[in-house]
């Protein structure tokens, strides 16, 4: 007879099902836990016509809980330190199988913080990544930061992955978690934050401000455009959160026109004294962070946000486009500079009446590929990373724009929304 070919082999032995398995999804191998650890697993057999009859767990090599049948939801009781632990599963024809899970044990109540380090030099924008355990039969209910003493970002869970913006210097961090018995306990995180941006701040008081309109269905730029009307005031104190806010107002008959607002910060008519004209400092950028307050008079009005950084460098475009389609789906988009169409970023974005704060994080990368990193809205961080080619301008176009756009409703409601500590940050 032939042998069987090494990959005919190795199909044969995929294929093939397994007598018995136990499927561990509580807690993970490696896992840290509290004191009162709840182990969830499913058990088959495919040798035993009459199934699973029970399955248990032992702790380093001792028998304890066990519970009928091919399911398992129970809370084993385990003492500090750190464990081996198996899933086994027994079957009505004497077969068995198990699952090694090895876990270590906290003391109460704990948060561990695998990034940043405690004490260490940060950029601005920081990862923060942690876990955390509690003793509370419940679990953990959720998990927050505090910046100086101020909390700034919660997720439900036991798990936290969010990105924040610091200001350079010494900064004071806490995680912390919470559950549901009441319990609490954190990990402090001091950080100094290298001053490796510079920051341009208070853009939306900045008289350079220029502008267009945009009219369906091709959106081409317009000044003026049929049925569509716009305007600026600076120096507005109220609504203001730093006493001067600027109101951006759209209005007309022509339904959903777009207007947009740009200001030229570096580069080509800088308005913040920077026109590089040696063009040494744009081809250095890589990283930027556009933060603002806007505050939404009539969010049942307010058909879509638009908050943008465009940049041009030596024939490349790259447009970082991102919109709060707010009416349009509820969800925030970016631009695919290639296809020049909108894209969903997959995440949420409603707007509230009144004032919401913004962070977003743009990276340009190798061969000036645009990089969506991250869009922070009223203290929710939502990691994007999506990367879009760049696409092509006149070379002659040299510089970085600041951008804010106001997308008209079904009929074009008369509509007043506002900018307040407009910055932004780039190294």
């Amino acid at each position: 007879m032939k042998a069987l070919s090494c990959v005919t082999s190795l199909l044969l032995s995929i294929a093939a099902p397994a007598f018995a398995t136990v499927a561990v999804s509580s807690p993970t191998n490696g896992a840290t836990v509290g004191t009162s650890a709840n182990y969830v697993a499913t058990a088959t057999t495919a040798t035993c016509s009459r199934g699973v009859a029970s399955m248990g767990v032992y702790v380093d090599g001792v028998l304890g809980n066990i519970v009928n049948g091919n399911q398992m939801n129970t809370t084993v009781s385990l003492t500090l330190g750190s464990h081996n632990t198996v899933v086994q599963e027994w079957d009505y024809c004497g077969g068995s199988t198990y699952t090694p899970i090895s876990v270590i044990v906290a003391t109460q109540n704990a948060v561990w913080v695998t990034s940043p380090v405690p004490n260490s030099t940060v950029n601005l924008l920081v990862n923060y990544v942690a876990t955390a355990t509690s003793t509370c039969s419940k679990g953990v209910a959720s998990m927050g930061i505090y910046v100086n003493n101020s909390l700034i970002y919660v997720v439900p869970g036991a798990k936290l992955n969010t990105q924040i913006t610091l200001s350079p210097g010494a900064q004071h961090t806490v995680v912390e978690e919470w559950d549901p018995c009441g319990g609490a306990t954190y990990s402090t995180v001091n950080l100094t934050v290298a001053n490796t941006g510079t920051i341009l701040p208070n853009l939306q008081s900045n008289a350079g401000w220029q502008s267009w309109g945009q009219l369906p269905p091709i959106y081409a730029d317009c000044s003026p455009c049929a049925g569509l009307n716009w305007g600026l005031v600076h120096g507005v104190t109220s609504p203001s959160l730093s006493g001067n806010a600027t109101q951006f107002n759209t209005s007309g008959t022509t339904a959903y026109g777009a207007v947009l607002w740009y200001n030229p910060v570096i580069g080509d008519f800088s308005t913040q004294g920077l026109p590089d004209q040696s063009h040494t400092l744009l081809p250095s950028l890589h990283n930027f962070t556009y933060v603002t307050d806007f505050f939404v008079t009539n969010a049942a009005i307010s058909q879509a946000l638009e908050f943008d950084v465009s940049m041009y460098l030596n024939g490349a475009g790259m447009f970082f486009g991102t919109q709060c389609n707010h009416l349009g789906g509820g969800e925030w988009d970016v631009l695919n500079n290639v296809t020049q169409g909108w894209e969903s970023a997959g995440v949420p974005c409603s707007v509230n009446n009144g004032w919401n704060h913004l962070i977003l994080q743009f990276q340009r990368g190798t061969g000036n590929a645009l990089l969506y990193q991250s869009i922070t809205l009223n203290d929710v961080t939502y990691n994007i990373n999506k990367t879009y080619a760049p696409f092509q301008v006149p070379v002659s176009w040299y510089g970085i724009t600041v951008n804010y756009q106001m997308d008209g409703n079904y009929i074009q409601s008369s509509n007043s929304t506002y900018l307040d500590n407009l910055s932004l940050t780039y190294w």
